[in-house]
């Protein structure tokens, strides 16, 4: 279900553009959804990664994805803006995937990367970390910040990567997980208040 028309966000160039392009993709012109796949992939790959903690799996949603998204072009209308069309489907698609994985509850580690703790692609230090930052070698805080994110549930895990990782607002989350602004506060708040507890040790 596509969600009320929202303010735009930097996460898409411009609305006006995506807009236009849809219509063309709509109307057959596969460059035009070509343009939308590129424009979008990196935004989503880091979005899918931060969830999967693996880069096949990544790669392989990726593309289901897209093939969705493209299957069910003919159908969004525009009341919504694409990128929370796109990332609506985006977060069903990796939530479905992680859930029939059995990982619902939390991933396990023998699922992850090897050596993902150190991957820089996983968690960006974000503005919520910056007096953690502060105080600790942001190496071993990446490693450390990777590490306790994979112990977050779904839900958790979710709205921390769509609000510290990818940048967006309560009110476009809301949109995108189809809850209300204080369920996604509430979870946000949970979340902050686990990784603080696994984090504490380096910031006594």
């Amino acid at each position: 279900m596509e969600a009320a028309t929202e303010t735009e966000h930097p996460v898409s160039s411009s609305a006006a553009e995506d807009r236009l392009l849809v219509e063309r993709a709509q109307a057959g012109d596969t460059r035009a959804f070509d343009e939308l796949v590129r424009k979008y992939t990196p935004k989503l790959y880091g979005l899918v990664y931060n969830m999967t903690s693996n880069r096949d799996d990544t790669a392989d949603l990726l593309q289901e994805i897209f093939a969705k998204a493209y299957r069910s072009l003919k159908r969004f209308m525009g009341k919504s803006s694409f990128y929370t069309w796109i990332y609506s489907i985006s977060v069903n698609m990796t939530l479905n995937f992680l859930k029939k994985r059995g990982r619902y509850a939390k991933v396990s580690l023998d699922d992850v990367d090897s050596g993902i703790q150190n991957d820089p692609d996983f968690i960006k230090i974000t503005t919520a970390n910056r007096d953690t930052v502060r105080e600790v070698n942001i190496h071993e805080l990446q490693k450390r910040l990777n590490e306790a994110l994979m112990k977050l549930s779904e839900d958790h895990r979710t709205v921390v990567t769509l609000y510290d990782v990818q940048g967006l607002q309560h009110n476009e989350i809301a949109k995108i997980l189809g809850v209300s602004e204080g369920t996604v506060r509430s979870r946000l708040f949970y979340a902050h208040r686990l990784l603080q507890s696994y984090l504490e040790d380096l910031v006594k």
